[in-house]
């Protein structure tokens, strides 16, 4: 019995902290994730004609729509920009943010089957749907550049700065809440089944809440405060000021958001962490 136990190379062991993250463990299941990012790309368009296309044509419907519900009809200003720029700026970082909540928040669900079957961290599920999801962001984010070529080519003037650089940053917080967020949810639903149904709407009417129909500058001030202390709309405006020039955000507003992101993923793992260790029991 020594010899055997000098040679094993792995011992399981149970989770003794909640909010203990053993990222040396998650990066030597890199290898599964990267497995699980192809199944995952493969799965979805594997038997569709357009394929990545989708990636492109989804955020393209949402920007028209928007372009002729709330720019056409509603005649909604949108800080001098192109209706079809400005929306588009915020559609593709709203989705980034969305889909990666979205998917992870299914991940004790949509996953059970594998989870009792092999060990592995956890948390490279979710880890895995922010990176696929990064790749759909940056076909995504092509097309938004090359929407702004086009615009500047047709005589469009876009003053940039050197908020561009901030982009990455708003990029990578954006996965955070996500991510936080999810995992959130996530663990919740394992108890709480009716979270899930709930999260459709709950997305959809947080988008609203957003600034991404409308800028913030056009907000009336009795409303001001409940779209401002969304952390989200600091990242939404932040990234439309860094790729098109203009936005409405202070750094004490995105110092906010990035402090109250740390925070979710904070909660959210420890939330996680202990819905992990008998998740089987419940869900």
């Amino acid at each position: 019995m020594t010899n055997n136990q000098e040679n094993w190379t792995l011992i399981i062991k149970p989770r003794r902290g909640l909010f203990e993250l053993n990222l040396k463990e998650i990066w030597d299941y890199r290898d599964l994730i990267y497995f699980l990012i192809r199944r995952d790309f493969i799965a979805k368009y594997k038997q569709t004609i357009l394929g990545p296309l989708w990636f492109i044509i989804q955020p393209l419907l949402t920007t028209i729509m928007f372009t002729i519900v709330f720019g056409r009809i509603a005649k909604i200003p949108t800080d001098g920009l192109p209706h079809m720029l400005f929306y588009m700026a915020g559609v593709v970082l709203w989705n980034y943010f969305s889909k990666c909540f979205i998917g992870t928040s299914n991940t004790f669900r949509g996953n059970v089957g594998l989870f009792s079957k092999v060990y592995f961290p956890r948390l490279v599920i979710p880890i895995t749907v922010v990176i696929s999801n990064l790749f759909q962001f940056a076909l995504q984010f092509t097309f938004l550049i090359g929407f702004i070529i086009y615009y500047v080519a047709v005589g469009v003037k876009l003053h940039l700065t050197w908020f561009v650089l901030m982009m990455p940053v708003l990029i990578f917080f954006a996965a955070i809440y996500g991510l936080g967020f999810g995992i959130i949810v996530s663990s919740l639903t394992t108890k709480y089944r009716d979270l899930a149904f709930l999260l459709s709407f709950g997305v959809q009417l947080w988008m609203y809440l957003t600034p991404i129909v409308y800028p913030l500058s056009q907000v009336p001030k009795k409303y001001l405060i409940w779209i401002i202390i969304n952390p989200i709309t600091p990242l939404v405006e932040a990234f439309r000021k860094s790729v098109l020039g203009i936005g409405t955000v202070t750094w004490g507003q995105l110092a906010y958001s990035f402090i109250f992101a740390f925070v979710v993923l904070f909660i959210g793992i420890l939330i996680f962490n202990k819905v992990e260790q008998n998740f089987m029991d419940t869900i």
